[in-house]
C-alpha cells in the first residue's frame, strides 16, 4: 500500500513550490515580443527586482540558471589570467570556482568546511597577502544550498575595507534572495546574483545579476565581454530584444510579474519573518528527534543557519532510506545530500535536506515534519519524542492571535 496518491510535495531546496498565480500567469498564448504589453510589463519588472535585492544599482536578466548567472558575473568583471578569491562553505563555493577556472581565471580557494561559516579575518589575511592586488573579486555564497550555511556578507565588506583592497565583493544569493534577509547596498556587495527557481517562485530558467557603479566601472575596463553575457545592453536596453539578446523568455517573465506582485503584497520584511519562523520550527523538530537518535542538524549554531534550506545528517544508509520512503509512501520529496560525502559515505546517502523557501506556510512545514517522523518510525530509525509539538509551539508563539 502507498499513501502517496494525491498532490505531491516537492520539499527540495529548488525548484521551489510555485504559487497558482504564477502558474496561471504562465498559462497564456505567446505574446508579441516586439511591442505592446510584454515590453511595457518588463520595464516595470526592473524597479521591483531592485527592491527585492535592496539596491539602487542595475540588473541584467538572462535566460539562464544560477550557473549562467555565475558566468555572467565573472565575464563582465574578471579577464582570463586574472585572479579571484573564494571562501567556500559547501559545494556551491567550489562550483563557482570551477566556473571561473573554465574561463581561464586563477582561483585562490579558502575552504571553511561544511559546518562553519566564512571567517572574515581569514579572508582579510588572504587579501593582505595579495600585495600586488591581483585579486579582482571575492566570490562569496550567501547561503550554500548544499550545507545550509549562511554567511555574513557585510562582515566580508568590512574585511575588504579594513585591508583597503579594491577587489569587488560578489554575493551568490541563489538560495537566499527573498528568503533570508539580504541588503545589497547596505551590506556593500558590488555584484549580486540569483535565479528564478527558489525564493522568486518561478520555474528554472531566469538568471539575474545586479551590479553597482564600481562593478560597472570594472566592466568598462574589460578588454572584451562576450555578446551574450555582456550586462551593459541588458541593463540599459535601446530595444526590448536587448533584455534577452534575442527572443525573450516570455512565459517566465509573465510568471515573474505574478511572483513579484505576490512578494510586494506580502512585504519583504513579512516574508523574511515567515521564513525565519518556519525555519525555527524545523530546527526545533530536528533537535527533538536528535535527543534519542542519530539525526543531527548540519549547522550547530542557529545564527549561521539558512532560513531557506536545512541540511541534516542521519548517517548512511538512513538518509537515502528515509528519502525513498517519504517519496514513495507519502508523496513528499526531500533533497539529496548534495556535496556532503564522507569517507565512509562517498555518495552522501547519510544526508538529506529540507527546502523551505518561497511559497511555503505553516501547514506545509508541519505536514513535512509529520511525514518525516512517520518515515523515521517506518524505517526503524531511532528518534527522540516531542518533535511535532516543539515545531507547533514555535508556530503558535509566533502567531498567537
Amino acid at each position: 500500500m502507498s499513501l502517496a496518491n494525491g498532490r505531491p510535495y516537492l520539499a527540495i531546496p529548488g525548484p521551489s513550490v510555485m504559487p497558482d498565480a504564477v502558474l496561471n500567469a504562465m498559462h497564456a498564448a505567446s505574446p508579441n515580443i516586439y511591442e505592446g504589453a510584454l515590453p511595457e510589463m518588463v520595464a516595470g519588472l526592473i524597479p521591483d527586482l531592485r527592491a527585492v535585492a535592496r539596491t539602487s544599482g542595475d540588473v541584467a536578466i538572462y535566460i539562464a540558471n544560477g550557473h549562467g548567472a555565475w558566468e555572467a558575473a565573472l565575464a563582465n568583471t574578471v579577464a582570463p589570467g586574472e585572479k579571484v578569491l573564494i571562501p567556500a562553505t559547501g559545494r556551491f563555493g567550489f562550483g563557482w570556482g570551477e566556473m571561473a577556472e573554465g574561463l581561464g581565471i586563477e582561483v585562490e580557494m579558502l575552504d571553511f568546511g561544511r559546518q562553519t561559516p566564512i571567517d572574515p579575518d581569514a579572508v582579510a589575511a588572504a587579501l593582505r597577502a595579495d600585495t600586488g592586488q591581483k585579486i579582482k573579486a571575492v566570490l562569496a555564497v550567501h547561503v550554500d544550498t548544499s550545507s545550509s550555511l549562511r554567511n555574513d556578507i557585510a562582515a566580508l565588506r568590512q574585511a575588504l575595507d579594513e585591508v583597503g583592497h579594491p577587489a569587488l565583493l560578489m554575493a551568490d544569493c541563489i538560495a537566499s534572495l527573498v528568503c533570508d534577509r539580504f541588503e545589497m547596498d547596505a551590506w556593500g556587495a558590488d555584484v549580486t546574483l540569483t535565479g528564478s527557481q527558489k525564493g522568486l517562485m518561478v520555474p528554472p530558467g531566469l538568471g539575474f545579476v545586479f551590479f553597482n557603479a564600481r562593478a560597472a566601472a570594472q566592466r568598462a575596463a574589460m578588454p572584451r565581454v562576450s555578446r551574450y553575457w555582456d550586462w551593459a545592453p541588458r541593463a540599459d536596453p535601446q530595444a526590448f530584444y536587448q533584455y534577452s539578446c534575442g527572443t525573450a523568455p516570455t512565459h517566465h517573465l509573465l510568471g515573474l510579474r505574478a511572483a513579484l506582485d505576490l512578494i510586494h503584497a506580502e512585504g519583504l520584511e513579512a516574508i523574511w519573518t515567515r521564513h525565519a519562523t518556519l525555519a525555527r520550527a524545523i530546527w526545533a523538530a530536528a533537535e527533538a528527534w536528535g535527543t534519542s537518535g542519530p539525526l543531527r542538524l548540519n549547522v550547530a549554531d542557529p545564527a549561521h543557519r539558512s532560513h531557506a534550506v536545512t541540511a541534516l545528517r542521519l548517517g548512511a544508509p538512513f538518509g537515502a532510506r528515509l528519502r525513498a520512503w517519504t517519496e514513495s509512501q507519502a508523496g513528499v520529496t526531500l533533497g539529496i545530500g548534495l556535496g556532503m560525502s564522507e569517507p565512509d559515505d562517498p555518495n552522501g546517502t547519510g544526508f538529506f535536506r529540507f527546502g523551505h523557501m518561497g511559497h511555503v506556510n505553516a501547514h506545509m512545514v508541519l505536514g513535512l515534519l509529520g511525514t518525516v517522523e512517520a518515515g523515521l518510525a517506518a524505517q526503524n530509525i531511532p528518534f527522540g519524542p516531542g518533535a511535532l509539538s516543539a515545531a507547533a509551539k514555535v508556530i503558535a508563539e509566533a502567531a498567537p492571535g
